[in-house]
This record gives C-alpha cells, structure tokens and sequence, in this order.
C-alpha cells in the first residue's frame, strides 16, 4: 500500500531549498506548521504572539524592558535571534511601537 501526498511544485521548490540550520522547530502563530525561518518576517510573527501570551499568562508588574527580556528568553533558539540578535532587537521595538504593544 502506497501513500500519496501531493504537494504543488512550489511547495517542492520550498522544501528542497531549507537546510538545516534555516528551520528550527518553534510554535507559530496562525499556522499549522512549526518551520520558523531566519528572517525578520518570520521572527515578527513569534514575537508578536510571544509578547502578547506572555502579557497574558504573567503579572502585568514588569516594565517594558523586562518583558522583552522574557520574551527573548523563550524564544531564544529562533534563529534569527541566533544569527541577528541587534537586528532582531530593532525589529522588535519597531513592533512594539508599531503595533503599540506597549
């Protein structure tokens, strides 16, 4: 018995150009998948719902600072934190303010 999945040419195209060190496995919000990719798009996504659980399942007692500490903490094996850590706190305060996270 053979199982047959299909998967569309641009989904091939996808999977073959991953490697390793680009995909970590990492909870994302809105998606049924657990690719997280090394890129400001990607990590935007995972802080956005990261601060917000966070906000919700912590005392709301802690300054600004101290809760994007905490969120880095958890999501400190994204690889765009890894591979762009001042890159990746710029992004997030531009979110912060962006999306008036605050």
């Amino acid at each position: 018995r053979r199982l047959k999945i299909a998967v569309s040419p641009v989904q091939i195209w996808v999977l073959a150009s991953l490697d390793a060190e680009s995909v970590v496995t990492f909870p994302t919000p809105d998606s049924n998948t657990d690719r997280v990719f090394n890129n400001a798009d990607s990590f935007a996504m995972v802080f956005d719902h990261t601060w917000q659980k966070l906000g919700r399942d912590q005392p709301n007692d802690r300054n600004q600072d101290q809760r994007l500490e905490e969120v880095f903490k958890v999501m400190a094996d994204h690889p765009f934190v890894i591979n762009s850590p001042d890159m990746a706190r710029q992004v997030a305060a531009f979110r912060i303010r962006l999306l008036d996270l605050s």
